[in-house]
């Protein structure tokens, strides 16, 4: 039996990108996916890689992303548009923040460039002149495809980082004997390894249910859209509008934020079913809207149901329609995604017996902040 210096449990881009640092730092690694290909949140989401819209804190994890996404693009193609984000402001309120965002990321030395109406006019084509009254780009943010970046991430490390990954493995059990860490499969496989990071909340609840139970972990169910391919349109990055910036935390840092905030109708529907709109255009020239927010306590994810609400769907829509012109509003795929988070923290870490290392609940900055993040983490936890 082979032993390893780090087994990650979990297929995900926080867990791929755990063992993608701990590659890179010349560690034997081998990755544990319960299913044939990873199908939770990393693959359910917008595809959106932008450090504008987290806290101080966590855009450095995002900016470092940011540089290791390039990186790796250039030795391997995952899909990686270079291509920007925008915040479009609707109202004064939404101009006031952009501008007081442009100076914090001026002091932080991240660069952002303000937009005119007219220059947002030119630069978005169909976008309703009538909505728009400023805009705010950085032009360093990217986007990725969620549904292809992750296999072919993982397909680079196997190729060319020597990365030992195996699918369809549902982990029973994982516990510490002597100094090493054993896993076993339901399939009576086992895993050795000196550590181990455990970044599915599957195997979580499974193999650690007090833990698990008495966490403050809640889940978040959001609905998106994708319409038939657009006719001879384009429309490039990562478009974010008035309800994103005042929903995302980096404008929470802007002076203004607060007292906006507390002007806003609490009983409207957009405060109900979270509702901020996004728009990114994908390679077949379709283009992709939502997002809504709808929670539960993890141990009650069920209450969440099964079920795409169309009210929530048609909702996004007309918004969407108010702010973007498209050729076609015609929709030809609807999904909804879950991903974890915490409600007193910015992740959930814990130690269980030295060597084994719960890493999850990174919530909405998963596909911006885990490799940024899981590059220090694993710093951290290999004492490197």
């Amino acid at each position: 039996m082979k032993k390893y210096d780090l087994v990650v449990i979990g297929g995900g881009v926080l867990g791929t990108f755990h063992a993608y640092h701990a590659l890179q730092n010349g560690l034997q690694v081998a990755l544990l996916e319960k299913n044939k290909m990873p199908q939770g949140a990393t693959t359910q989401n917008f595809g959106q890689v932008v450090p504008s819209g987290m806290n101080t804190k966590w855009q450095k994890y995002g900016r470092e992303s940011l540089k290791i996404y390039k990186r790796i693009q250039q030795q391997f193609d995952i899909t990686l548009r270079e291509n920007g984000s925008v915040y479009l402001a609707s109202n004064p309120e939404e101009v006031q923040l952009i501008e007081e965002l442009h100076q914090i990321n001026n002091r932080n030395q991240y660069p952002s460039v303000l937009l005119t109406k007219e220059e947002c006019l030119k630069k978005y084509p169909g976008l309703r002149s009538e909505y728009i009254k400023a805009g705010l780009f950085f032009p360093e943010e990217v986007t990725v495809e969620a549904r292809q970046m992750i296999h072919r991430l993982q397909s680079f490390m196997v190729k060319d980082l020597n990365l030992d990954y195996f699918t369809n493995r549902n982990i029973i059990a994982c516990e510490q004997v002597g100094t090493s860490v054993k896993i076993t499969s339901a399939s009576g496989e086992v895993f050795e390894a000196e550590k181990v990071i455990i970044c599915n909340g599957s195997e979580f609840k499974n193999l650690y249910p007090e833990v698990f139970n008495t966490s403050d972990l809640e889940v978040t169910k959001l609905q998106m859209l994708q319409t038939k391919p657009q006719s001879a349109y384009q429309l490039s990055g990562n478009i974010l509008t008035g309800w994103s910036i005042r929903r995302y935390e980096a404008f929470a840092e802007c002076d203004s934020f607060v007292d906006i905030k507390l002007k806003e109708n609490t009983e409207s529907l957009q405060k109900k079913w979270g509702v901020h709109i996004l728009f990114k255009q994908a390679p077949d020239g379709s283009v992709i809207i939502g997002d809504s927010h709808q929670y539960a306590d993890v141990k009650n994810i069920e209450d969440l149901g099964y079920d795409l609400d169309m009210d929530i769907d048609d909702f996004m829509i007309k918004e969407a329609q108010k702010i973007i012109d498209l050729p076609t509003y015609d929709i030809q795929n609807r999904w909804f995604g879950m991903y974890s988070q915490c409600k007193t923290k910015d992740i959930f870490q814990k130690t269980i017996e030295n060597n084994i290392h719960i890493v999850t609940g990174i919530g909405g900055k998963g596909m911006t902040g885990s490799a940024g993040f899981a590059k220090e983490n694993i710093t951290k936890i290999f004492n490197i």
